[in-house]
């Protein structure tokens, strides 16, 4: 309750915020490099729901460098590897949604997702009352993968 009571909104990119803030844990960055950086999403569809996101401020695939997709994809596998290793998932869904009509969030900041799955993970709650169930806050997924991070 304390974390939806604590949402605001921002007009500003969320991924460029993260970046500037001096504290990765309170801005939940796993992991920065030169042209990307790792961190959980705020607002996950599953527990230890990741993205790896361009450090440039850029929203269309093709605008991004071969360098800048390299260090994402990069990051894209040590998250798999840390989930993997943490959460024990069955299977992965890795993908960008480019575009409002696509699912995008956040349109002018490039991301990939990278979200762990377990077989029957689905359960009632987003149908009936478009409600997400977590069993760890996102502090907890922090502090549990941070370490398998580690260079």
């Amino acid at each position: 309750m304390a974390y939806v009571s604590g949402a605001s909104r921002s007009d500003g990119c969320l991924f460029c915020a993260a970046l500037a803030a001096e504290d990765d844990r309170a801005a939940l960055i796993l992991c920065r490099r030169p042209r990307a950086f790792l961190l959980l999403n705020a607002f996950p569809y599953s527990p230890g729901h990741l993205m790896a996101a361009l450090n440039r401020h850029v929203g269309p695939l093709e605008e991004a460098t071969p360098e800048e997709l390299g260090e994402t994809m990069a990051l894209v596998q040590s998250a798999i590897r840390a989930l993997s290793t943490v959460y024990r998932p069955d299977g992965f869904n890795v993908g960008v949604n480019q575009g409002r009509v696509a699912g995008a969030g956040v349109e002018g900041h490039l991301h990939l997702h990278v979200v762990p799955r377990w077989n029957g993970d689905t359960n009632f709650m987003p149908v009936l009352g478009d409600v997400r169930v977590l069993p760890e806050s996102l502090t907890a997924a922090y502090d549990r993968l941070r370490p398998a991070l580690a260079p």
